[in-house]
């Protein structure tokens, strides 16, 4: 029957302007309870037909409305479509947003902390000599140290031994007014050393003599930091699946505060390895979790700008603030107190921050669910109907059910067929080396002869114009070739540091900082890229599994820091052969940018195949007019088709387009939406 038009139509009492739902557009939110009544029509007919007619429409009608008849069945498809009626970034999206600023910084304390803890200032052999000797500081230098090359590499400059001595009878050649030393005198390694304090104040190195034969103690405890990364992504990854987003946060931060206040306490290396060790497990995941909930209640209009503002403004704050905290306190015990306690403000998550609905959603929680949005709304301003969160709860079963009906794939499914074994080893290899690169750019700084605390802020601040290009041009020069660019970029400014002179100090720094800079580029890249190249089905997955490789090389980037005892310019060296070798490993990876990304496991292994080596988004090769209108037509009725098919919702799930916010970091956003529990793995959450 229709009841669309016509005299004969039920009336319908619209004081207030509302339109009637069989007049809606697809996009027009419903506000169903202003909605009055309706009257049955006057049909010139029998009385029977008319009662008979008048009944079926009150069935009708009463059902549509009951049953939530002003709806399409595929206009809440998943949990983005709920956004726009209870806000896309509203206020409480906005204290969300705000809300991610300690926990960045808490990253950075995490992440950077050793570096100021575990600062190696001049030193030399305390040797013991006989009271009253009247000598200078450098007249007992002169007298008790074998002259030794600063740097092994160049032998340029020749400078005091800091691990041996000259092991002779002091009194006797004092006694003799002799105040300078014989090389062919016997040597033995040094018992205890002398400190510049001035320069970083008391450190763990100066404390427990971290040097010569145990300078290896350092880069070993951060070794063990990245080992406890590894198992901090599987362990709290299970925890996050198991009992949500924010038991992990909460219990990362914590773990993070207990091995800061530990590490304050440490009086030998085994004591301190522990305190690194818990601080790696909270790596990362002490952030990652608040940031992929501020993400998920955000509407995808305003991902890229939260995702990359966040880390611009926020990270970067932290990563500047931390060596002035160390400057000011100039004591490695508080230092560690004064950045591991604000950790515990995480417990404060558990009143702040709202757990990630769609994990309520796969876990079946869906009057939590409801809950949360309901307070979105609530503080967003929104009237939003309940038959909006039912709908997105029903959506949530039936794709539950779905689910349960199909095998589910694995990471071992995309190294099964040749390409994309090949796209996903090669991304892995360009992330792991990308890793090493950034942490070995980052620690470098104390080793550049120049104010650590200057240099390191002046290469921290670089993340934010580094984010602010990687907006401007990623989407018009493409991934490969950015990526190749900018690692090879900082291969050649690394690498030219082996020329300048010991003395020329602040140049070196100069080349370093811009080395970091460009490192900093390809790192967000890199984080977007292998999100991008994944298919969906196992995106969690192979994300996870690429970033746990990322933190497995990471290991290697504390010795590549070490080697600077044998020359200064020798980290640099090779952390610039590094990214020399990634610039042209990014080269063989297919480029993602304005493609349909592929979302079965069947899209991956034919993704790029169009694609030839010498296809560049910023030098797009010229084709004839006539190809060009072939290709058009092509395209536009390919668009008008899937257009259609997402305006009856048959493509909704598969054709959103790609946000860069939305993988960054974050791929368990990227159509994980609505899955069971049993199909999320372990350790999806932390990227």
């Amino acid at each position: 029957m229709d009841i669309k038009g016509g005299i004969e139509n039920p009336a319908w009492v619209d004081d207030e302007g509302i339109t009637p739902p069989w007049k809606r557009s697809a996009s027009e939110p419903i506000r169903s309870e202003k909605w009055k009544h309706y009257y049955l029509p006057r049909l010139s007919v029998s009385e029977l037909e008319k009662e008979k007619t008048a009944r079926e429409l009150k069935e009708s009608l009463g059902q549509q409305i009951k049953r939530e008849d002003v709806y399409s069945q595929n206009e809440i498809a998943d949990f983005d479509d709920v956004l726009p009626y209870i806000g896309s970034f509203g206020r409480y999206q906005k204290f969300l947003f705000l809300l991610t600023a300690p926990f960045l910084i808490f990253l950075s304390f995490v992440y950077f902390s050793q570096v100021f803890i575990t600062l190696t200032p001049d030193h030399y052999c305390d040797v013991d000599l006989p009271q009253g000797h009247g000598l200078t500081e450098e007249e007992i230098k002169n007298l008790t140290l074998p002259l030794v090359y600063s740097d092994d590499l160049t032998h340029e400059v020749l400078t005091y031994s800091r691990c041996t001595y000259y092991a002779v009878n002091y009194s006797e050649i004092i006694t003799s007014g002799r105040r300078t030393s014989n090389s062919s005198w016997p040597q033995l390694p040094c018992k205890k050393w002398k400190y510049n304090m001035e320069e970083y104040g008391s450190t763990i190195v100066t404390e427990l003599n971290w040097v010569c034969d145990r300078s290896n103690f350092p880069p070993l405890a951060q070794a063990i930091f990245f080992g406890g990364s590894i198992v901090g992504g599987i362990v709290i990854g299970a925890v996050a699946d198991r009992y949500g987003r924010i038991p992990a946060l909460i219990a990362s931060n914590l773990v993070a505060a207990a091995g800061g206040i530990i590490s304050s306490f440490s009086m030998n290396f085994l004591v301190f390895a522990l305190s690194r060790f818990l601080m790696g497990i909270a790596f990362d995941n002490c952030f990652t979790m608040m940031y992929i909930i501020m993400l998920e209640y955000v509407g995808p209009k305003y991902r890229t700008l939260v995702a990359n503002l966040s880390i611009a403004l926020f990270y970067t704050t932290g990563t500047v603030v931390l060596p002035w905290i160390a400057y000011a306190i100039f004591d490695w015990r508080i230092f560690s107190l004064v950045t591991s306690l604000p950790l515990l403000f995480g417990a404060a998550a558990y009143w702040l921050v709202p757990e990630s609905a769609r994990w309520l959603l796969t876990n079946g929680q869906t009057e939590k669910t409801k809950q949360i949005l309901k307070r979105f709304a609530r503080i967003n301003n929104k009237e939003v109907d309940e038959r909006i969160f039912n709908q997105l709860c029903l959506a949530s079963e039936e794709a539950a059910r779905d689910q349960d009906q199909s095998q589910i794939p694995t990471i071992l499914d995309l190294l099964k067929t040749p390409r994309m074994r090949k796209n996903f080893i090669l991304i892995s290899i360009l992330w792991m080396i990308v890793a090493v690169v950034y942490d070995g750019h980052a620690r470098n700084t104390a080793n550049l002869g120049t104010s650590v605390y200057v240099t390191f802020s002046i290469a921290s601040a670089t993340e934010l114009p580094a984010d602010i290009i990687l907006v401007l041009f990623l989407d018009k020069w493409g991934r490969r070739a950015l990526a190749c660019g900018t690692l090879l970029t900082a291969a050649a400014f690394s690498l030219v540091t082996i020329v300048v002179p010991l003395e020329m100090n602040i140049v070196s720094a100069t080349l370093a900082i811009i080395g970091r800079f460009c490192v900093n580029i390809t790192f967000n890249i890199g984080l977007q890229y292998g999100a991008e190249l994944i298919p969906t089905e196992v995106r969690a997955q192979g994300v996870s599994t690429i970033h746990i490789a990322g933190y497995v090389a990471s290991i290697l980037s504390p010795y590549v820091v070490d080697l600077a005892r044998f020359g200064q310019a020798l980290p640099l060296v090779v952390l610039g052969f590094l990214a020399m070798i990634g610039g042209f490993v990014a080269l063989f990876l297919p480029e993602t940018l304005g493609a349909n990304l592929p979302h079965t496991l069947e899209d991956g292994e034919n993704f790029g195949k169009d694609q030839s080596f010498w296809d560049f988004p910023c030098c797009p090769r010229k084709q004839n007019t006539e190809e060009n209108s072939e290709v058009s037509k092509s395209e536009e009725v390919v668009r008008k088709q899937v257009e259609r098919q997402i305006s009856r919702g048959s493509l909704r799930s598969s054709f959103r387009a790609p946000i860069r916010g939305e993988t960054l970091r974050s791929s368990i956003l990227s159509k994980q939406t609505l899955t069971p529990r049993r199909s999320v793995n372990t350790i999806s959450t932390h990227l």
